[in-house]
């Protein structure tokens, strides 16, 4: 993905670049309580400039290897979510895990589902990917529309699958074969 692609309510979607560490911490900070119940406990500096440039470091070089990508939604000049393709397998297998987030104000208009759609055929044209596998907590109906509308579908339940807000806690798997 070599330029944005433009989504929707003049939002777009890129890969992270370096520099993007403030940005990115700030909408963490921004959203800390919103995205707390469907995420890991975080260490103290996950919110800070420092922690995320090494973030987008790693993402960058990973990138470099063809073993993950991550990619920012955009408005404007603040980053507004976020998105990795990553643990890519290759060989036989193809796969690879997708996971996402998006600001609490920006919910509800369609963006993260065009924003999966669009990483989906990104994975299956600059990644020559198979196969995309995401995970939801079992009550998070809004994240699993989202996976629904970008054509996955769902695959099974997996108890006690992540460690999520402090517990492991059961996940419904969903996937999107590429070819399709």
């Amino acid at each position: 993905m070599t330029t944005p692609i433009t989504l929707a309510h003049g939002v777009s979607l890129r890969l992270v670049e370096p520099g993007d560490g403030e940005a990115l911490a700030t909408a963490l900070a921004l959203n800390a309580e919103h995205l707390a119940p469907w995420d890991p406990v975080r260490e103290p500096d996950h919110t800070t400039p420092v922690r995320q440039e090494a973030f987008v470091a790693e993402m960058r070089a990973q990138w470099s290897t063809n073993s993950a990508a991550a990619f920012v939604l955009v408005a404007g000049a603040e980053i507004i979510g976020q998105a990795t393709v990553s643990h890519i397998v290759r060989g036989p297998f193809l796969s690879a895990n997708l996971g996402y987030w998006l600001d609490a104000g920006w919910t509800g208009h369609g963006l993260m589902s065009a924003a999966v759609g669009a990483i989906a055929d990104f994975s299956r044209d600059a990644l020559g990917l198979h196969r995309l596998q995401a995970a939801t907590l079992v009550h998070n109906g809004a994240s699993q529309r989202v996976l629904e509308r970008a054509g996955f579908e769902r695959i099974g339940l997996a108890p006690r699958y992540l460690q999520i807000a402090g517990r492991w806690q059961d996940h419904v798997l969903f996937q999107r074969l590429l070819e399709d």
